[in-house]
Protein backbone atom coordinates (compact mmCIF):
# COMPACT_ATOMS: atom_id res chain seq x y z
CA UNK A 1 0.00 0.00 0.00
CA UNK A 2 1.17 3.64 -0.67
CA UNK A 3 0.44 6.84 1.27
CA UNK A 4 0.93 10.33 0.80
CA UNK A 5 1.45 12.91 2.58
CA UNK A 6 2.24 17.09 2.87
CA UNK A 7 3.17 19.55 5.41
CA UNK A 8 5.39 22.95 6.29
CA UNK A 9 8.24 24.27 7.76
CA UNK A 10 6.29 27.37 8.67
CA UNK A 11 8.41 30.40 9.64
CA UNK A 12 7.39 33.19 11.45
CA UNK A 13 9.52 35.86 12.39
CA UNK A 14 12.36 33.23 12.05
CA UNK A 15 11.10 31.04 13.92
CA UNK A 16 9.53 27.50 13.31
CA UNK A 17 5.81 26.39 13.53
CA UNK A 18 6.47 23.07 15.68
CA UNK A 19 3.70 20.57 17.39
CA UNK A 20 4.32 18.46 20.41
CA UNK A 21 2.50 15.36 20.29
CA UNK A 22 1.31 13.42 23.34
CA UNK A 23 3.97 11.40 23.73
CA UNK A 24 6.17 14.47 24.08
CA UNK A 25 7.59 14.03 20.60
CA UNK A 26 8.51 17.62 18.62
CA UNK A 27 6.90 17.23 14.64
CA UNK A 28 6.07 19.19 12.04
CA UNK A 29 2.57 19.68 10.99
CA UNK A 30 1.65 17.43 7.88
CA UNK A 31 -0.72 14.74 6.84
CA UNK A 32 -2.39 12.93 4.09
CA UNK A 33 -3.80 13.79 1.06
CA UNK A 34 -7.74 14.16 0.56
CA UNK A 35 -9.43 12.97 -2.33
CA UNK A 36 -9.09 15.33 -4.82
CA UNK A 37 -6.22 17.55 -3.31
CA UNK A 38 -3.07 18.58 -5.01
CA UNK A 39 0.00 18.31 -2.61
CA UNK A 40 0.12 22.16 -1.86
CA UNK A 41 -3.65 22.24 -0.97
CA UNK A 42 -3.08 19.21 1.15
CA UNK A 43 0.08 21.20 2.92
CA UNK A 44 -1.72 24.37 3.33
CA UNK A 45 -4.70 23.01 5.05
CA UNK A 46 -2.96 20.61 7.45
CA UNK A 47 -0.67 23.57 8.33
CA UNK A 48 -3.76 25.32 9.22
CA UNK A 49 -5.57 22.39 10.66
CA UNK A 50 -2.67 21.47 12.74
CA UNK A 51 -1.37 24.80 14.18
CA UNK A 52 -4.27 26.69 13.50
CA UNK A 53 -2.47 29.09 11.56
CA UNK A 54 -3.06 30.31 7.49
CA UNK A 55 0.38 29.99 5.65
CA UNK A 56 1.74 30.92 2.22
CA UNK A 57 4.06 28.51 0.20
CA UNK A 58 7.19 30.26 -0.84
CA UNK A 59 8.94 27.09 -2.39
CA UNK A 60 9.23 23.10 -2.59
CA UNK A 61 11.69 21.85 -0.24
CA UNK A 62 12.04 18.07 -1.08
CA UNK A 63 10.24 14.65 0.11
CA UNK A 64 11.15 11.46 2.36
CA UNK A 65 9.93 8.12 2.00
CA UNK A 66 9.94 5.27 4.53
CA UNK A 67 8.32 2.36 5.04
CA UNK A 68 5.76 1.66 8.05
CA UNK A 69 3.47 -0.87 9.45
CA UNK A 70 -0.07 0.29 9.68
CA UNK A 71 -2.29 -1.11 12.52
CA UNK A 72 -3.74 -3.89 10.78
CA UNK A 73 -0.53 -5.37 10.06
CA UNK A 74 -0.18 -4.11 6.29
CA UNK A 75 3.25 -3.05 5.37
CA UNK A 76 2.72 1.00 3.47
CA UNK A 77 5.35 2.95 2.05
CA UNK A 78 4.77 6.29 2.66
CA UNK A 79 5.74 9.47 0.76
CA UNK A 80 6.06 13.19 2.79
CA UNK A 81 6.11 16.14 0.49
CA UNK A 82 7.67 19.25 2.61
CA UNK A 83 7.25 22.98 1.54
CA UNK A 84 8.96 26.03 3.21
CA UNK A 85 5.81 28.15 3.97
CA UNK A 86 5.41 32.15 5.74
CA UNK A 87 2.80 33.08 8.10
CA UNK A 88 1.63 36.14 9.57
CA UNK A 89 -0.15 34.10 12.34
CA UNK A 90 1.51 34.85 15.81
CA UNK A 91 -0.69 32.87 17.95
CA UNK A 92 -0.11 28.98 17.26
CA UNK A 93 -3.21 26.23 18.20
CA UNK A 94 -2.68 23.10 18.47
CA UNK A 95 -4.86 20.39 17.09
CA UNK A 96 -6.00 18.47 20.36
CA UNK A 97 -8.33 16.05 18.35
CA UNK A 98 -4.83 14.45 16.39
CA UNK A 99 -2.75 14.24 19.62
CA UNK A 100 -0.98 17.77 19.80
CA UNK A 101 -0.73 18.86 22.93
CA UNK A 102 1.32 22.21 22.27
CA UNK A 103 2.07 24.63 19.13
CA UNK A 104 5.00 26.61 19.64
CA UNK A 105 7.43 28.78 17.24
CA UNK A 106 10.86 27.68 18.22
CA UNK A 107 14.35 29.00 16.70
CA UNK A 108 15.58 26.84 13.93
CA UNK A 109 18.85 25.27 15.58
CA UNK A 110 16.31 24.43 18.70
CA UNK A 111 13.87 22.94 16.37
CA UNK A 112 16.37 20.90 14.41
CA UNK A 113 17.22 20.22 18.44
CA UNK A 114 13.71 19.03 19.21
CA UNK A 115 12.77 17.70 16.46
CA UNK A 116 12.03 13.79 16.50
CA UNK A 117 12.70 12.67 12.95
CA UNK A 118 15.79 13.11 11.33
CA UNK A 119 14.07 13.43 7.94
CA UNK A 120 11.90 16.29 9.04
CA UNK A 121 15.34 17.80 10.83
CA UNK A 122 16.92 18.32 6.85
CA UNK A 123 14.20 19.71 5.98
CA UNK A 124 14.43 22.50 9.08
CA UNK A 125 17.98 22.90 7.89
CA UNK A 126 17.63 23.29 3.77
CA UNK A 127 15.01 25.98 5.37
CA UNK A 128 17.42 27.56 7.28
CA UNK A 129 20.10 27.74 4.21
CA UNK A 130 17.31 29.38 2.05
CA UNK A 131 16.02 31.87 5.14
CA UNK A 132 19.48 33.02 5.67
CA UNK A 133 20.13 33.89 1.94
CA UNK A 134 17.25 35.52 1.60
CA UNK A 135 18.00 37.56 4.81
CA UNK A 136 21.18 38.63 2.82
CA UNK A 137 19.65 39.17 -0.12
Amino acid sequence: MEEVSAGGVVIHKGKVAVLRKFRGDWVLPKGRLEKGETREEAALREVNEEAGIKAEIVRYIGYVKYWYKHIDGMKVQKTVHYYYMTTKDSQLTPQREEGFTEAVYMPLDKAIHYIRHDAEKNMVRKVKEFYKKERKG
